[in-house]
């Protein structure tokens, strides 16, 4: 009995392995597929209470939209892309389109991980891959170091050191993606 192999692409293995695991993200980070668990219920209460938030302060009415789970096309290596937990564009963020679900990084203004049992995707090759992409705001609540990071202003492919923001403070997200909001970390964290 002969049995015929195929070798399949990156992109193609990404395909199957995201049907075959329904809830799960798929992303291809410099060059290594990842998949990620899906959410918790505190994962998505703080999504939640993040996009509420951004109801609040009028992002309708700025230009731009929040939208979860939607592809984000990186310059990084030719199959790259991520799917952040929640993204702040262009509300014209269509008009990027680059291929299936994934749209070019110059309509991301932030992005937001909330770390999952993969966290450290979200606090190495994730904040890499953005600065490359150029993502002006991304923003981390990192679950697993109870904190939240905020990376700005990436130059020549890299960010600063973040901001960090501990229990009993407030973050604010930058007044550049169109809005002013202001959460507590702990709501953030504990959803």
């Amino acid at each position: 009995m002969a049995v015929l192999q195929q070798e399949l692409t990156l992109g193609e293995a990404a395909d199957q392995l995201a049907r075959a695991l329904p809830g799960h993200r798929v992303e291809i980070l410099q060059g290594r597929l990842t998949v990620t668990p899906p959410p918790d219920g505190s994962h998505g209460l703080s999504l939640t209470k993040l996009c509420r938030a951004l109801e609040r302060a009028g992002i309708a009415d700025s230009g731009a939209e929040w939208i979860q789970g939607v592809g984000l096309w990186l310059p990084t290596l030719p199959a790259d892309f991520a799917i952040p937990d929640l993204s702040v564009v262009d509300d014209d963020f269509r008009d990027a389109y680059v291929t299936k679900n994934y749209y070019a990084p110059n309509v991301f203004r932030l992005v937001v991980e909330i770390t999952s049992s993969n966290w450290s995707d979200d606090l190495g090759p994730k904040v890499e891959c953005y600065a490359q992409a150029g993502i002006p705001a991304y923003l981390i609540v990192d679950r697993k170091h109870d904190e939240i990071l905020l990376y700005t202003e990436p130059a020549g492919g890299k960010y600063p050191d973040p901001q960090r923001f501990k229990r009993g403070q407030d973050v604010a997200v930058p007044e550049s993606i169109g809005v002013r909001v202001e959460l507590p970390v702990d709501t953030l964290l504990d959803g």
